[in-house]
């Protein structure tokens, strides 16, 4: 799951926690804005091809 998600946010992933609802995703705190996309765009794409909430989180 981690490569499906590094393709289709296009950005490296620190880190993924997976929980019954949702998929948080850590990515490099400057990178943040190209993984959520234009609107959200990127991330309600993942989701729907997943079929889980995804919640981008910069990482520390």
């Amino acid at each position: 799951m981690r490569d499906r998600l590094r393709k289709m946010l296009n950005v490296e992933i620190l880190k993924v926690e997976e929980t019954d609802d949702k998929i948080i995703v850590y990515v490099p705190a400057d990178k943040v804005r190209i993984a959520v996309g234009s609107g959200g765009a990127a991330v309600r794409a993942a989701e729907l091809v997943i079929g889980k909430k995804i919640e981008v989180r910069p990482a520390k």
